[in-house]
């Protein structure tokens, strides 16, 4: 006990803050904005290992950058100070570290790596099972410091090869999808769960198998897919001639090939989408032509996958950061007819951000540093530690000689409102790029400044880059910044994305990325206390809990309501609201209301300005013909886009389908589940806690899904005794010596030896096999899991002790929902939104991103 309070224990000298303490000033600080102060707070202030926290407000935060941005400035001639670094950061108002830069930078209590982004990969596209194993775990000591991953899986074998081992023929890609999903479903840091993006060609003989993988119920749950689209599939579609699919996928003389009907596969693609809103669309050939870093694919640029959201198509090792510039704040007078961009100080900025995500570049290669000195401490063998020390001395030197930087933007939809124009329309389009275009010149023009300073980049070759698209725009735009860069080189690969900035939106307190607002105003709902004063009860849930209604304002609706003189604070009824939103620049100006071709156009339109890529979303009503997305496609393809995604709204609810056949047979219900239960079943083990009593769970599955379930405490005084590192067995139906049925669980130690624990009847409360035989009852008919959740929920039970049960199993059970389906009847403790989906399962609000879990 003394150890565990010495480990407890915060750092001497250093003042901590208690969770509510921090809440409380961040509270203030955001002007009375909770769920920006929440997320804050439990995913940004500096923390130990043991929940001590060491910052009260961002405010402590920004100085904890400034200062060691500062410090790395002070190597370099003509360094920033500390204040000046200080005063782009502050208040999130101009210049903001994305994720990992914002977690890590300064962070002595968690080796961790600042890289919001990495890709690993086969060197000679090796495709034994040694080389899938090796990217198995790179992938998941990569996550493990809180990266997300993406990897391709072109260069495994279609399925039926030959191969020279006991198997004689390949199980090809899907098995491996759902290896890498599961183990990025394994690893969790702070409750964030690792993010990991598969890709495959759309020339690879597997690629229609890896486009349905995720439609199978449960399958590849852990993971992001897309096809990389090569232009001569495209041709085909458009022609209808057959396209050629082989093995391996860039031979000129390859060991297996064949022709495929493009346009079926064409209209398998867009009904998933349609249906599931992936796979996601990577048009490799535009992403390879325009990449810079590919002018160095002999040198190891060679670029093979991207990041899970798409942003950051990068090489095998590599990594990078992320920053955001905030665009709103450089509108002068915003929401007024006098309102205009600033862009002599935008310009200024961007320079300084460029050169702030070199500085981050240096403190990563410090963390990797440290990381690689973890590892040497650890106390496993060499052999062991093997991989993970060769993978990050791989990244490191990505990292040091290429210098790949993500300066990015948001609030793009905050910016048009605020100068009055209407996203989505060719003016507000015009405006972007041009918006978009200044910040590549500029940042470019810092990244060639830099050089001369410190030096380039250390492969940097002008004659390499001559042919490149984007360095040929950039010199038409500034003839004189590409003369300087042949003379003096760039300091950086490859320097600009457009990342989802999901969070970091929160804290700028405005739209997300390149999108549109999704709501100007929304309905929220507050919980109503039985003690509660003063307050007026609008809705009552399912179980009885009383709750709140009132109106949320987009903040810099708030902003324009202000500069026009409406009050904010008064109760307007829905009509007065929808009035209002007429009157402002938002109208007709949401994620559901801009035109969709349009959007991808400005999307194409801004791509010529991003060296990386862009991650953006293409919303859709639910009502829309499958034929709309491939329009979109094609679209976006000739627009010059790198990427896209289409979600139409619900497309996640229901979409995961049984792989049984539909027929049903004889002595089987629809999901395939046999009326008689079988001998023998796959179990899996689920641990919780409910007032701190230890309590389990088994649950008995067939292919996958629920088919029964018993629990109840743990360690009590009948007997169940279960190691923790079991977790799964199986559960065997058998008699006892008077021939009662009993059931048995029983699993395998380390050592290979069976262990068996009789009569799980016998083990738990009787009320609780009551119930438990109840509920097994209507999984075996084929209830969906959501629904068999909100029974067990809505049993009205007095005694605690079954409640805690009750709970117990609804707990266990979440984790089987398929990932989308919507929770029928919540609503998001958040936004007040009613489109919260099980993800995870977890209840999560697409609308703002909050999550409930438990």
């Amino acid at each position: 006990m003394a150890f565990k309070n010495a480990v407890i224990a915060p750092q001497v000298g250093k003042e901590t803050f208690s969770q509510d303490e921090a809440f409380q000033e961040t509270l203030k600080y955001f002007n009375g904005d909770d769920l920006a102060a929440r997320v804050w707070v439990n995913k940004y202030a500096l923390k130990d290992s043991f929940g001590n926290i060491y910052e009260q407000s961002p405010d402590d935060m920004h100085k904890r950058l400034a200062a060691e941005i500062a410090r790395v400035e002070k190597k370099y001639e003509n360094p920033m100070g500390e204040q000046e670094i200080y005063q782009l950061l502050k208040d999130f108002k101009f210049i903001v570290p994305q994720g990992g830069p914002m977690t890590g930078i300064g962070n002595d209590y968690q080796i961790a790596s600042l890289s919001n982004c990495f890709v690993v990969g086969n060197e000679g596209n090796s495709d034994s099972y040694g080389g899938i194993m090796k990217i198995d775990q790179e992938q998941v000591q990569l996550m493990k410091r809180r990266g997300g991953v993406g990897h391709d899986l072109s260069h495994i074998r279609p399925k039926g090869s030959p191969v020279k081992n006991s198997a004689l023929t390949s199980t090809g890609i899907v098995p491996f999808m759902e290896r890498y999903s599961n183990s990025t479903r394994e690893v969790a840091q702070d409750g964030r769960r690792g993010a990991l993006m598969l890709s495959v060609s759309i020339k690879h003989p597997d690629s229609e198998k890896f486009i349905d993988a995720k439609l199978e119920q449960g399958k590849v749950t852990g993971a992001n897919v897309s096809v990389k689209i090569h232009d001569d599939f495209m041709k085909s579609v458009e022609s209808g001639k057959p396209y050629s699919q082989q093995y391996p996928i860039d031979a000129e003389v390859p060991t297996y090939s064949k022709e495929i009907d493009a346009n079926g596969l064409w209209q398998k693609i867009v009904h998933n989408a349609w249906k599931s809103a992936e796979p996601g669309i990577l048009f490799w050939d535009t992403i390879i032509k325009e990449s810079v870093p590919d002018c160095y694919a002999d040198l190891g640029y060679k670029t093979v996958s991207t990041n899970p959201c798409g942003e950051i198509p990068l090489c095998p090792y590599d990594s990078c950061r992320l920053l955001a510039v905030n665009l709103y704040s450089y509108v002068e007078n915003p929401f007024t007819s006098q309102a205009k961009f600033n862009f002599d100080l935008f310009k200024e900025h961007v320079a300084y951000a460029q050169r702030m995500m070199d500085d981050i570049i240096d403190l990563e290669l410090e963390k990797i540093d440290a990381i690689i000195g973890k590892i040497d401490a650890d106390p496993e063998g060499e052999d062991i530690k093997h991989v993970e020390r060769s993978l990050w001395e791989k990244i490191q030197t990505k990292a040091r000689e290429g210098r790949r930087t993500g300066v990015g933007i948001t609030a793009e939809g905050d910016m048009l409102a605020a100068l009055g124009l209407c996203y989505g329309t060719d003016e507000a389009t015009d405006f972007s790029e041009e918006i978009h275009k200044t910040l590549a010149v500029e940042a470019y023009r810092s990244s060639v400044k830099m050089a001369k300073e410190r030096g380039s980049f250390t492969i940097y070759s002008a004659d390499r880059e001559k042919n490149n698209p984007m360095i040929n725009r950039i010199r038409k735009e500034d003839e004189a910044l590409y003369q300087d860069m042949v003379k003096y080189g760039r300091r950086n690969i490859a320097l600009l994305t457009i990342a989802p900035t999901g969070t970091t939106s929160l804290m700028t307190q405005t739209t997300s990325g390149i999108e549109p607002v999704f709501m100007p105003v929304y309905k929220r709902r507050r919980k109503v206390n039985p003690n509660d004063k003063n307050v007026r009860v609008d809705f009552v849930d399912e179980v009885g809990d009383s709750w709140e209604e009132y109106t949320v304002f987009h903040h810099k609706f708030i902003t324009w309501m202000r500069a026009n003189g409406y009050e904010v604070k008064k109760n307007y009824p829905q009509d007065e609201l929808d009035e209002l939103v007429k009157k402002s620049p938002y109208y007709k100006a949401t994620s559901n209301d801009v035109d969709w071709l349009n959007k991808v156009r400005m999307q194409g339109r801004i791509q010529k300005w991003v060296d990386h890529s862009i991650s953006v979303t293409i919303n859709l009503p639910s009502d829309v013909e499958e034929s709309l997305v491939g329009k979109l496609y094609f679209e976006a393809w000739r627009s010059g886009c790198k990427g896209v995604t289409v979600y139409r709204d619900g497309s996640r609810s229901g979409v995961l389908i049984s792989n049984k056949k539909e027929d049903k047979k004889e002595g089987e219900f629809s999901l395939g589940f046999p009326t008689k239960r079988p001998e023998e079943l796959e179990a899996e083990v689920v641990r919780f806690q409910n007032n701190k009593e230890k309590w389990v769970a088994f649950i008995g599955l067939i292919d996958d899904l629920p088919y029964e379930i018993f629990t109840g405490l743990q360690d009590d005084e009948d007997g169940i005794l279960l190691p923790r590192s079991v977790t799964k067995g199986k559960i065997i139906k058998n008699r006892d010596e008077d021939g009662n049925s009993r059931y048995d669980f029983q699993y395998e130690n380390k050592r290979g030896y069976k262990t068996t624990i009789e009569g799980l009847s016998y083990k738990f409360n009787p009320v609780f096999w009551n119930y438990a035989k109840l509920i097994s009852g209507i999984l075996r008919h084929g209830m969906p899991i959501h629904k068999v959740v909100n029974t067990v929920t809505s049993l009205q039970l007095d005694n605690d002790t079954i409640n805690s049960w009750k709970a117990g199993v609804a707990r266990a059970l979440k984790k089987y929902i398929p990932n989308g389906t919507i929770a029928e009847g919540a609503a998001c403790g958040e936004c007040g939104s009613k489109n919260v989906i099980y993800q995870e399962g977890c209840l999560t609000c697409p609308d703002c991103g909050s999550s409930k879990c438990g």
